[in-house]
């Protein structure tokens, strides 16, 4: 088999089957090789355990103070260069590729004859000997012992091309892991990003909580949930689509600062920036507003970009980006109106609004959805995001999108709500929280009329229980929600979503 055949994305049928059996032949030798150990008493499925005592990037680092000492390191064959009596091999840990150097006088004849026969790349081994240095000066293990831990039955990509193959990628991460250098540091990295929100967070006195991913009733919200089936109690069930409610429910019991790394899941579209299901992270925090939600997503971003990626300034798809600097502010009639000249205080009707953004050529809702704050909102989505490169927050909502959200006081129109950019994408949204409860069961009722009139098999009702909360009280609270995945894409320069998912979904092949 050619070992580059794993990187041919566009075959015909009858290639692909050539390359099936190929795949097949190769795989059957190497199921000789695994019998052969297994006759000979030394099958490497029953291994255990391997002491460790190094791995690549120790050896490497520490060389001076372990040059000539002993050490025992694990990993798998991804080169092999035999030179009759001695071998060069490169093994791969999670660390990265260490040089191991196999002499047949030191391991013995019939230990280095089953080395050169038996073993292929891919297979994982074990190896114990003493550091050194070669003549062109790499840092090696001069190899006194080696075992096989594991045979590989599938032989991996060859090593020059590497796994291009988007679709073979994703749909085998952990092959792609193995071939491809840097796709373990993205996944590293985004470890690396969730402790330090989560340290952030911690540090600010905020808990971390666990709330419900079934719920028994679909909410009025737009996303569209999945749905299951609890057999015990012969009920419907719904996957979450966010983490609020519960969240401030919490706010009410008197937790007054709370946050969740939740995974969250929506039954819509797929794309660069959505999957069905993604991390979202939701914190609230009492006796604050949307003012101070902005002040702490702002000092969160720079301290995360700068613990993570050494300074606040990164690059994204080519694009510098400067997390350091103060971040704008608008409102969003104030930056529509800078942004493309449509004037929302001009407008005395739905029918001026809608008229103006025909004028600029952006679509709008259809009939009654067509209100002036709906257009204000087209307006911006249509004529104004993709200009935010920089860090930037838009505030100040139409009520007619934000249920959740406070009124701002003097404007009944609009909520305390705000949404960051960044390269022209959202990364986040915040509240004031709405917290009269006669208020929020009004929007919650009509929110529900709208997703009944859309959708005539919805089964979307009020969360009465989350009613009977802001009864109690819910304190002033500034609520904050953003995607862990986008950001993830941002600090690791990953231009789909898919790249900073370990499995996304995919649609089974045929």
């Amino acid at each position: 088999m050619r070992e580059n055949d794993w990187d041919m994305p566009d075959k015909n049928a009858e290639s692909e089957r050539d390359e099936e059996e190929l795949l097949a032949e190769q795989e059957r030798i190497r199921l000789q090789k695994l019998e052969k150990l297994q006759s000979e008493g030394k099958n490497p499925y029953v291994k255990t355990s391997f002491c460790v005592t190094s791995d690549s990037k120790a050896v490497r680092e520490n060389f001076d103070s372990l040059e000539g000492s002993d050490v025992s390191v694990a990993g798998r064959i991804m080169s092999r260069r035999i030179m009759g009596k001695a071998t060069f091999c490169h093994i791969q840990d999670r660390f990265g590729l260490l040089q191991i150097y196999v002499k047949r006088d030191d391991v013995g004849d019939d230990e280095y004859a089953s080395f050169k026969k038996d073993y292929d790349i891919g297979d994982i081994v074990g190896v114990t000997g003493f550091v050194f240095k070669t003549g062109t000066g790499e840092v090696s293990v001069h190899c006194r012992e080696i075992e096989m831990l594991t045979k590989a039955l599938t032989p991996l990509p060859e090593k020059m091309h590497g796994l291009v193959n988007t679709d073979i990628r994703y749909r085998r991460r952990e092959l792609d892991l193995i071939v491809n250098p840097g796709v373990m540091d993205t996944f590293v990295r985004r470890s690396q990003i969730l402790r330090e929100i989560r340290s952030y967070l911690d540090a600010r006195g905020y808990v971390e909580v666990d709330t419900p991913t079934l719920t028994t009733f679909e909410i009025g919200a737009n996303a569209r949930p999945f749905t299951t089936h609890h057999n015990a109690l012969d009920l419907d069930m719904y996957l979450r689509i966010e983490t609020e409610l519960y969240l401030k429910r919490l706010i009410v019991g008197g937790m007054e600062k709370v946050y969740e790394v939740g995974r969250i899941f929506r039954n819509e579209g797929m794309d660069a920036y959505h999957n069905p299901e993604f991390t979202s992270i939701e914190m609230y925090e009492a006796y604050t507003d949307y003012f101070g939600m902005m002040d702490l997503i702002e000092d969160l971003y720079r301290t995360v970009t700068k613990n993570v990626c050494g300074d606040t300034k990164i690059t994204y798809q080519g694009v510098e980006v400067d997390m350091g600097a103060k971040w704008e502010r608008h409102s969003m009639k104030e930056y529509v109106k800078m942004t493309c000249g449509a004037d929302y205080d001009e407008w005395t009707s739905d029918a001026d609004a809608r008229e103006c953004a025909e004028k600029l050529g952006c679509p709008v809702p259809e009939g009654d959805a067509a209100t002036r704050g709906n257009v204000l909102l087209a307006l911006f989505e249509e004529l104004c995001q993709e200009s935010l490169v920089q860090p930037t927050v838009i505030y100040d909502y139409p009520i007619e999108n934000s249920p959740l959200a406070k009124k701002k006081d003097g404007e009944p129109l609009f909520t305390q709500r705000f949404e960051y950019f960044i390269c022209g994408r959202e990364y986040g949204n915040a509240f004031s929280e709405l917290n009269d409860p006669i208020d929020q069961k009004e929007r919650f009722e009509r929110q529900v009329a709208e997703k009944h009139a859309q959708d005539k098999n919805s089964r979307a009702q009020v969360d009465e229980d989350f009613i009977s909360a802001l009864k109690l009280g819910l304190p002033p609270t500034g609520g904050l929600g953003f995607g862990v995945d986008r950001l993830v894409m941002l600090l690791t320069d990953s231009p789909t979503v898919r790249d900073v998912l370990l499995f996304p979904t995919m649609k089974p092949k045929k």
